[in-house]
């Protein structure tokens, strides 16, 4: 699954953020705006008033867009991912953007020891659960790396939508906790422009519910703050997403919104000790 994943993040890499997809607004970063999505940042503030002087982990980085952006926001940042091909890239463009954020290959789901406990914040979005077959596992690495009261941001793809290929008469194609792994191949990229598409299409993804995905930062040692369900966003997005009249994207079932996104943010607290 990793090697798969990897090929196939590497591709991507080739064709995201090249300033002619949908996904990526290169012109818009390369001009000092910033990527993160309205729900992005309303739970980042959430966590934390603000990301200035913070150690911050971007988990699972890719070409980096959201890496600038915190870097902008006055973060020491280190974005870690598995795709050599994807941290190039980023490096390429923080050097563009004038930001100096360090960068790290390495498996979300077995974190390097080097990154243990170095981190204020762990900050992770959209699309990375999907490469986490066991997400106990996934929220363990990340745990590890936060200071005692370090906090984790996770906006992620809610498991409701995705179940579903056809929405208007709806059409489920597999089972709400159908945790996969799925191995999916096709002609699109998955959430860049289809016209530009990388050479490899090849993924094996997973699913994870809200339920699933809390209960599994609590048995990492995280203590839960906040689990929200979001059913619009102000970007484009995938499973059955579309922009309403007021500008927002939305996946409706019989006529009714769905949640969209989920978020969660968690706490390390210090370790008890001996008791």
């Amino acid at each position: 699954m990793l090697e798969i994943n990897r090929t196939y993040w590497d591709a991507a890499a080739e064709v995201h953020g090249n300033g002619d997809d949908k996904t990526y607004d290169l012109a818009g970063l390369l001009a000092g705006q910033d990527t993160l999505t309205a729900v992005e940042d309303a739970v980042l503030r959430e966590a934390t008033p603000s990301v200035a002087g913070l150690d911050v982990l971007h988990v699972q980085c890719h070409i980096g867009f959201e890496t600038i952006s915190l870097a902008r926001r006055g973060a020491t940042v280190t974005g870690v991912d598995l795709s050599p091909a994807s941290l190039r890239k980023a490096e390429k463009l923080a050097t563009r953007c004038g930001v100096r954020p360090s960068f790290v290959e390495a498996d979300a789901n077995a974190l390097p020891e080097e990154l243990w406990g170095r981190f204020d914040l762990a900050y992770a979005s959209i699309g990375v659960l999907h490469f986490a077959p066991d997400p106990t596992v996934w929220m363990r690495s990340v745990a590890r790396c936060l200071r005692p009261g370090g906090r984790l941001v996770l906006v992620e793809y809610h498991a409701l939508p995705n179940m579903f290929e056809e929405f208007d008469p709806a059409r489920a194609w597999c089972a709400y906790d159908d945790a996969g792994p799925h191995d999916w191949d096709g002609p699109e990229t998955g959430y860049a422009d289809p016209a530009q598409a990388p050479a490899a299409t090849r993924v094996v993804f997973c699913r994870h519910g809200v339920g699933a995905v809390a209960t599994a930062a609590c048995r990492a040692g995280l203590r839960l703050l906040s689990v929200g369900e979001h059913t619009d966003n102000d970007r484009p997005g995938e499973y059955g997403s579309f922009q309403e009249a007021d500008g927002r994207w939305r996946s409706r079932i019989g006529g009714q919104p769905v949640p969209l996104l989920f978020s969660i943010v968690a706490r390390r607290d210090p370790d008890p000790g001996p008791g």
